[in-house]
């Protein structure tokens, strides 16, 4: 962690509002999962209904990011990120008032607006903040473990909410709360500047146009890199989402837990997934991006098959679920490195928004396709890995077809001399290659 240390005053002031930005826009989005179960008795809905409401929720998201990037990229990453952080807070607020599926989807929608913005600024922010691009990877992939941090935020609320208030408040109360800790994020957000590479050319990108930077993410080479950055993306989304939105039910209906069990059950997986950051995060910046993705995807597409159709005893369903929760979150680890250092800076936010969140829009079919798989062709059991086997698939495909850039300097990045790049990085892996002169 000796990295770490070395990070001025605002990288780890960046690092902690995007930290906990992130873990809060987690839980507002994830805490929806626990509550399917609930919703359904009570509206009466379908699977397929449950799901397409996370679809709705998505697909607003890659409007949200698209939105954010193209305003952070003209006006500057922490002016937009106050305005995110607000947006879907307030929207998960509001959601606890909803009375039918369709007023659940339309606030869930906009709160997708907020959280594509947020969860795109915040790992965009994070990777132009640090100097050193042999670290790049570690840096990001901490600040994406964050994720687990807020999974595990719904699980105890879930757990501790349902154990004190009767069904019918519960779920309600669980949505109400998302919004105590956007007030952190503010808090820590106050005195925050603008990355040092970045604010040199603000008033530059000022005087760009919203339609050229999005033809320029679109146009000759960078436009293949936006569609394979997708597809990883949507690939480790798309597994994630189907496991993760239908593993409370799972457990509870297929393993017969209780709110407690499932609870504690979520909890060793959502450790483990703490493990995978880490292993991934030192993965990437050591061995590559590359091989990093496709390690840990196959390793999660074996083990989600195991965890979900072998009759173990609770002992080993608990270790497969630790191992589960490692391959499964650690592919994430290089991610957002990878899609940092696809474009200029003068891009990067558009294209970040549009390539992670395009990605989300390719992730959310996963969860209604297993929930509608289990409405009446499958069980859960089945459709939950063979859903997830097919975005494993996605990753490794996608991670074959894009560059290794472990190693390039983010003042390099231009999209002309995208392939030279490429090579010179897959060269220098783990040399420290200055960003800007400081």
């Amino acid at each position: 962690m000796s990295w770490f240390t070395s990070l001025s005053k605002n990288e780890k002031r960046a690092f902690a509002g995007a930290f906990v930005g992130h873990a809060v826009d987690v839980y507002d989005f994830m805490i929806y999962s626990f509550l399917i179960p609930v919703l359904l008795q009570t509206w009466n809905m379908s699977k397929a209904t449950a799901g397409s409401i996370v679809t709705w929720t998505l697909i607003a998201s890659l409007v949200g990011a698209i939105g954010a990037g193209l305003l952070a990229d003209r006006y500057g990453r922490v002016r937009i990120l106050r305005w995110t952080i607000a947006l879907f807070a307030l929207s998960c607020f509001a959601s606890g008032f909803a009375n039918s599926p369709a007023q659940l989807a339309v606030l869930r929608a906009v709160q997708g607006l907020g959280f594509g913005g947020e969860s795109s600024l915040c790992m965009v922010l994070v990777t132009e903040m640090i100097r050193n691009p042999a670290h790049r990877g570690k840096f990001s992939a901490f600040t994406a473990s964050s994720y687990s941090f807020g999974w595990a935020a719904a699980a105890l609320a879930y757990s501790a909410i349902f154990n004190w208030l009767p069904a019918e408040w519960a779920w309600r109360v669980c949505l109400f709360v998302g919004v105590l800790p956007a007030l952190l994020v503010v808090w820590l957000r106050r005195n925050l500047q603008e990355p040092e590479s970045f604010a040199r050319t603000l008033a530059a990108r000022r005087t760009a146009s919203a339609g050229g930077a999005l033809r320029a993410v679109f146009s000759g080479r960078l436009g293949a890199r936006t569609l394979w950055c997708s597809l990883l993306s949507g690939g480790m989304l798309g597994a994630y989402y189907a496991i993760a939105t239908w593993m409370p039910m799972w457990l509870k209906t297929e393993r017969g837990l209780s709110v407690t069990g499932t609870g504690v059950w979520l909890a060793v997986t959502i450790g483990g997934s703490l493990v995978g950051y880490a292993l991934g995060a030192w993965s990437t910046d050591r061995i590559g991006r590359r091989p990093t993705y496709i390690l840990f995807a196959a390793g999660a597409f074996a083990m989600s098959s195991t965890y979900m159709m072998v009759d173990a005893s609770a002992p080993v369903m608990l270790v497969l679920g630790f191992l589960l929760g490692v391959l499964m979150q650690g592919t994430f680890s290089g991610v957002a490195a990878t899609i940092s250092e696809t474009y200029p800076h003068a891009i990067r936010a558009t294209g970040y928004g549009v390539a992670y969140n395009v990605g989300r829009v390719i992730g959310s079919i996963f969860p209604f396709t297993a929930g509608w798989l289990a409405s009446g062709h499958f069980t859960l059991t089945l459709a939950i890995p063979l859903v997830a086997g097919v975005g494993y698939c996605f990753v490794v495909f996608a991670a074959c077809m894009l560059p290794e850039t472990n190693g390039i300097a983010l003042d390099d990045v231009d999209a002309d001399n995208l392939d030279s790049l490429g090579q010179a990085a897959s060269v220098s892996v783990g040399q420290a290659v200055p960003d800007s002169p400081r």
